[in-house]
């Protein structure tokens, strides 16, 4: 995963009167969690552009005026109800061997074949929760739903990977292809489609997944 390095200051005075003053210097107060102790430290409202305004996920590495270099993740962030400036973040503190939580982005790969013959794709999970080595966890999570016909269901199931653990129950879906006004009896290979609620184990090639189909 892609890092992003925020240089920032330490704050000695927390109160309203220097919080106030930092903000409105351009700063903002940012509070990093998992130390010892919490540190208070800010930094230029345009440097968190890249982590904040970005579909994409990142790490922190957190660098102070002393040398003091610190890998954190993102754990909070306050907007101003009418500007939308940013007035206060949270970040917490991870070692190179302790896992960390992290909700990463998940893109579609392949053209379902219930798209092909007028259905829709549509997505109920556009973000996944997972668990595991910052060094392990990926850009973004790729769902093939080449496979999926009309009525077919992706479960995160399909997705799991050996280097981080999916934070989601098995059953979850992440996508389906649902029907549309314009269906086309059959698919390529001749075969019917499924009707929608009608999902066969196959479709997602996993056990958890026809488990879950059932009880859908």
């Amino acid at each position: 995963m892609k890092s992003i390095t925020i240089k920032g200051s330490k704050r000695e005075s927390v109160g309203k009167k220097s919080t106030k003053a930092l903000r409105n210097a351009g700063q903002v107060p940012c509070v990093l969690y998992g130390g010892d102790k919490a540190l208070n430290f800010s930094a230029p409202e345009v440097s968190f552009n890249s982590l904040i305004y970005t579909p994409d996920v990142h790490t922190v590495v957190i660098e102070l005026e002393d040398g003091t270099s610190i890998n954190a993740v993102l754990q909070d962030i306050q907007f101003h109800p009418v500007t939308d400036n940013i007035l206060h973040m949270d970040f917490y503190e991870y070692g190179e061997q302790q896992e960390i939580s992290m909700e990463i982005p998940v893109h579609a790969e392949g053209v379902p074949k219930g798209v092909k013959n007028g259905g829709v794709l549509r997505f109920n999970l556009r973000r996944m929760k997972v668990k595991g080595l910052a060094s392990n966890l990926p850009d973004y999570i790729v769902a093939n739903v080449t496979s999926l016909k009309i009525g077919n269901k992706l479960y995160v199931t399909a997705v799991k990977h050996e280097d981080y653990t999916i934070l989601h129950p098995d059953n979850t879906v992440i996508c389906q292809v649902k029907t549309s006004r314009n269906i086309v009896a059959e698919d390529e290979e001749g075969e019917e489609e499924v009707e929608a609620g009608d999902v066969p184990a196959t479709e997602v090639n996993d056990e958890g997944a026809a488990a879950a189909s059932n009880d859908a």
